[in-house]
């Protein structure tokens, strides 16, 4: 048995949840592979939890503790792709604005 964390961590989540076949796996550079995966978890945290509302994060984690560290996560993803993306902009200090 191979005792890789590559198979577990890089070439399963590959084929199962980006879809790609081994021959594109094998042709593709480690460093644009982890680039996918990053890429892929990134996506995952920011659409994990869309269409819910402060309230309903609020009832949800009454019964799931777990929720509530989700939904930080996934707020602090959004906010950091808000300012990349333009969207929002870091609001400026007094200080800053003299």
């Amino acid at each position: 048995m191979l005792e890789s964390p590559d198979a577990v961590l890089l070439y399963i989540p590959l084929i199962t949840e980006v879809g790609m076949s081994w021959n594109e796996i094998k042709n593709t550079p480690r460093w644009e592979l982890t680039g996918l995966l990053n890429a892929f978890y990134e996506y995952t945290t920011l659409h994990s939890m869309d269409g819910y509302t402060d309230k309903q994060v609020n009832d949800m984690s009454k019964h799931d503790s777990t929720i509530r560290g989700k939904w930080s996560e996934y707020q602090k993803t959004r906010r950091k792709f808000e300012e990349l993306t333009g969207m929002k902009r870091k609001p400026v200090s007094f200080s800053g604005m003299m």
